[in-house]
């Protein structure tokens, strides 16, 4: 038996039906909505990282490409959680071969939990140090999920108090308007607030007025009570 087969047989033992059903609803599944379609098995995420260090250096390319196509929402975040250890773990050559294999199969990255344990590990780390035209492409893109990992992957360069890329796409998405990327941005901004408060609020004393309510809250969630009542209610 082949190592993805072993990975599926031991995933299926994994799956808890009552949980599965309570996940479906929480990723917005039904008809209409953001995750319409995807199927869940019901493991929670320590339990597909463990699998992560068990199989991520058995399984081939191919196996891994089955898994990120997959219909199975936890089968596609295995494959991405072992692609960012093999990121993690491999050479130059080795990181580059697998940001633009990211890349290219950003239509099976579809659900805001897989954009955001893998963005900011594969393409933001890739980036640093280099030009970041691709997320400014992907930022218009038509397509949710290429908007959240541009966005997303800004929080490496966060993490490295690297803010002037963030703050550009964040001024690009004010027009956005789903509010997964409303949260998003807000998200990035509150942690750039984290570092460097300073930003934040020269940031929001341009903006604040214009950004749409859930960024706005999202970003200003750490700031004092007083000043997050003025900033909702356009008094500062």
């Amino acid at each position: 038996m082949n190592s993805l087969n072993k990975v599926r047989q031991e995933m299926q033992r994994l799956a808890k039906p009552v949980k599965a059903k309570i996940l479906q609803k929480f990723f917005k599944t039904d008809k209409g909505e953001y995750g319409e379609g995807d199927v869940f098995l019901g493991l929670m995420v320590p339990q597909t990282r463990k699998l992560v260090k068990k199989y991520w250096n058995s399984l081939k390319l191919k196996e891994i490409t089955a898994l990120l196509q997959s219909k199975t929402h936890e089968e596609r975040l295995l494959a991405l959680l072992i692609l960012v250890e093999r990121f993690k773990q491999g050479d130059v050559n080795e990181q580059q071969k697998i940001y633009k294999f990211y890349l290219q199969h950003t239509k099976y990255i579809n659900n805001w939990d897989l954009v955001d344990l893998s963005a900011p590990n594969i393409v933001g780390v890739y980036l640093l140090g280099k030009p970041h035209q691709i997320l400014y492409k992907l930022i218009k893109s038509k397509n949710l999920w290429e908007r959240r990992i541009a966005i997303l992957s800004c929080f490496t360069f966060i993490r490295n108090r690297q803010f002037t890329d963030t703050l550009r796409l964040v001024k690009i998405l004010l027009a956005d308007q789903h509010n997964l990327i409303h949260k998003a941005a807000g998200w990035m901004l509150r942690e750039i607030g984290k570092r460097d408060n300073l930003v934040l609020k020269k940031f929001l004393g341009k903006y604040y007025k214009v950004m749409p309510r859930t960024m706005l809250r999202y970003a200003i969630e750490r700031l004092p009570e007083n000043l997050r009542k003025n900033h909702l209610l356009g008094k500062v």
